[in-house]
């Protein structure tokens, strides 16, 4: 029986190394929409990213869902009604600038629709890249984050940063959720509000079954909702470790991998 639901990380999966979704994938993903079918697209993007491509694969035509923030919000397309927000204290914010502080990393966070540093670095123009968002330059950061905010990042060298992550994942075990989205960023949510667990949600209030939910992705973010789900794949470039978790393998997000998972497994 085919599956129901098929959730896709963006970056490095649904999209092409341009950043730009595929004419095969496209037409594959809103045909299976045509059959009743539901398309997340699951991302550590802020919402305000991933806009677009919603509407490019008309997500508010067939009621599927975005979800945002490493799966700290969740949004309705059709409705633009948030099924699922988290968000961290100023308090909690102002720690993690400590931390950075102590650990000589940067750190930015999402306000409105801008990022704010205190420190413009390499990483961070990145994500201004990727999402189309203005990277702000605040003079004090901790004096700039006076409201809650819906995740954070630490940025880094690769080799840095997965020290720092090791560090981190104990120290603050129970308080916080910490993933790597990319080699150079570690995101930090609410304790227990991963990718997997908005999924588990979702899928819950939707009443479908985990075993009719397949999960794309290649990064280590993506790895709650690829154990998660009932078809966890990973594609050709993945990481090794999301390589080993997952239970197939399509090709590259440069190879129309996502389309080959929906023509094989979710066409009657």
């Amino acid at each position: 029986m085919p599956y129901e639901m098929i959730v896709l990380d963006l970056d490095d999966t649904l999209l092409t190394s341009d950043h730009t979704i595929s004419p095969k994938t496209k037409a594959a993903l809103l045909d299976a929409q045509e059959r009743g079918k539901k398309v997340v697209l699951a991302s550590g993007r802020p919402t305000y990213a991933m806009t677009a491509l919603a509407e490019e694969l008309e997500l508010a035509k067939y009621g599927s869902f975005i979800l945002s923030f490493n799966g700290a919000s969740i949004i309705d397309c059709r409705t633009n009604e948030y099924w699922f927000s988290s968000t961290l204290a100023p308090e909690t914010v102002h720690m993690l600038h400590d931390l950075s502080i102590r650990e000589d990393v940067y750190i930015h966070t999402y306000v409105g629709h801008e990022i704010f540093t205190e420190t413009p670095n390499e990483y961070t123009t990145i994500e201004g890249e990727l999402t189309g968002m203005p990277v702000i330059k605040v003079d004090d950061f901790k004096e700039s984050i006076k409201e809650p905010v819906v995740k954070c990042l630490m940025l880094a060298d690769p080799a840095r940063l997965a020290q720092v992550e090791e560090k981190l994942r104990v120290e603050l075990a129970g308080e916080l959720a910490v993933a790597r989205s990319k080699p150079f960023f570690l995101e930090f949510t609410e304790a227990g509000v991963t990718k997997g667990t908005s999924l588990a949600f979702l899928a819950e209030k939707l009443g479908i079954a985990q075993s009719d939910v397949i999960a794309c992705g290649d990064g280590n973010n993506d790895l709650t909702m690829i154990e998660w789900a009932g078809l966890g794949v990973a594609m050709a470039n993945a990481q090794d470790e999301v390589k080993r978790k997952a239970d197939h393998m399509t090709a590259s997000n440069d190879e129309d991998g996502i389309a080959l998972v929906v023509e094989r497994f979710m066409m009657d």
